[in-house]
């Protein structure tokens, strides 16, 4: 039987999701809790790879087993057994053809900016100290929805089949002294939120103009877009599938 879990993370104490040779990872940490509660080897497929210090609101994941007798108990064991900072959400069994990764039909990552020191959300924000454009920015974001292929937004060397994504959402919205970057779309390429975050907030503090941003995006070229913003500040918030996955 096939069975999706859900859990939220902080990522500050992990190098990423992705099992990594002498790394600890939420991958890692949940398929040892899981094989260790069941007493038998379980291997979790997660619905993306989250990069060292991003955390997660809602990811899937995916594992294979016989019968669950309790899946409440199960959650439970699974909450005490985990350290305080991966929590088990929700479990429960899908259709035997359900792929955490490739049946997903959105995702969404928000990016915080802090505009003030703030000891409560000094992990999961970047703090700058000065307030950028946010009317630029948010012109550079929407323009995002009119290319496909992001490249230039991508890792280096990485080893995907194509750069295309589908954005469907891009905007900045000023939150209680942040500034929040909403996007989702349908897929999204390694280290792409964060690029795009470093570069709108070249074109908020106008070191790059919209006539630049567009030029960086048909460039295809990763060293013409901005610098990575960190990865304390970024957010999987949202995983989507389609209506109909339950068993």
């Amino acid at each position: 039987m096939r069975y999706f879990i859900e859990i939220a993370y902080s990522g500050k104490n992990y190098h990423g999701w992705q099992n990594q040779p002498n790394s600890i990872t939420v991958q890692g940490v949940l398929e040892n809790s899981l094989s260790t509660i069941l007493r038998t080897t379980i291997k979790v497929m997660g619905a993306g790879r989250t990069d060292a210090g991003v955390h997660a609101k809602q990811l899937f994941a995916h594992f294979d087993y016989s019968n669950i007798i309790s899946v409440k108990e199960l959650i439970f064991k699974l909450n005490s057994f985990l350290a305080n900072d991966i929590t088990v959400l929700d479990i429960f069994q899908v259709k035997d053809d359900m792929h955490a990764r490739f049946s997903a039909i959105e995702r969404e990552y928000q990016y915080v900016v802090s505009l003030e020191k703030n000891p409560f959300i000094k992990d999961f924000s970047y703090q700058i100290h000065q307030n950028p454009n946010i009317d630029l920015m948010n012109q550079a974001a929407n323009e995002l929805l009119n290319y496909k292929d992001f490249q230039c937004f991508s890792r280096s060397n990485t080893d995907v089949k194509t750069y295309y994504c589908d954005v469907k959402i891009a905007i900045w919205e000023f939150v209680e002294n942040q500034l929040v970057f909403t996007i989702r779309a349908d897929r999204f390429l390694r280290n792409m939120v964060r690029a795009i975050v470093g570069t709108l907030l070249d074109v908020g503090f106008e070191k790059t103009s919209l006539s630049e941003f567009h030029q960086i995006i048909k460039s295809k070229d990763r060293t013409k877009a901005g610098t990575s913003a960190p990865a304390r500040g970024l957010c999987l918030t949202k995983v989507m599938y389609p209506k109909q996955i339950k068993n």
